[in-house]
């Protein structure tokens, strides 16, 4: 019998009170219940609590306050990356407009990361786009190779925070990847970005890269818009 991997208690209560955050339990500008109660209500001894909301506090969800109870801040004006990654975990609480709102981004970085490695690594991203010719028409053979060829056209732009980024929403990318390529005109709009790729690592042309990605991204949007 398999049995699902318990988080310890720390990392539950933290998943939990980002729950809460999220959610509306504990809105922006409202104050945590005070440490005993909280500590109850997460299942977790004080110690652990304290722990948990340095954490946070570390990333920008709340502000803790000597003498008085701890705030939640406006983790979306006032948060790190860390809180991107933190919302891209709990899906089920995720705010209507951030997955368009990731996707603008995106439509924002992919022509820069892609530009670059094509700057620096041309023959690399050759032979990766190549080998997506052979790629089956599946939904799930597509999501993970639209991830993959990504990440490393990240990698392969040489600066670690595109990566880094990237990484921070892993999950969720492969979770939209799932329900974007279901759709038979995304697959074949995702053809059309490898091939025009291709072509631009074969001739070494950066700037057709970064138009042809921007192009594609923005088309991408839109095909997403159809299917939610």
């Amino acid at each position: 019998m398999s049995w699902e991997p318990q988080l310890p208690p720390a990392e539950l209560a933290e998943s939990r009170l980002i729950t809460a955050i999220l959610d509306g339990t504990y809105p922006v500008n409202s104050n945590l219940p005070a440490e005993r109660e909280l500590a109850g209500l997460l299942g977790v001894t004080r110690p652990t609590l304290r722990e948990v909301l340095q954490r946070l506090a570390c990333d920008g969800w709340v502000a803790i306050q000597h003498g008085r109870s701890t705030r939640v801040r406006d983790y979306c004006c006032e948060g790190n990356i860390a809180v991107l990654g933190a919302m891209a975990r709990h899906q089920a609480q995720m705010p209507p407009d951030f997955v368009p709102n990731l996707l603008q981004v995106r439509t924002l970085l992919a022509p820069a990361y892609t530009r670059q490695a094509v700057e620096r690594a041309a023959p690399a991203v050759s032979e990766m786009t190549e080998a997506l010719a052979a790629l089956p028409d599946e939904v799930t053979a597509y999501a993970a190779a639209d991830w993959n060829l990504h990440r490393q056209l990240t990698i392969l732009s040489g600066n670690p925070v595109f990566t880094l980024i990237l990484n921070g929403f892993g999950e969720l990318y492969h979770d939209m990847g799932l329900r974007y390529f279901v759709s038979p005109e995304a697959r074949q709009h995702s053809r059309g970005f490898y091939i025009g790729l291709l072509e631009a690592a074969r001739r070494a042309d950066p700037e057709a890269a970064e138009a042809h990605t921007r192009q594609i991204m923005l088309q991408s949007q839109e095909i997403w818009q159809k299917i939610i």
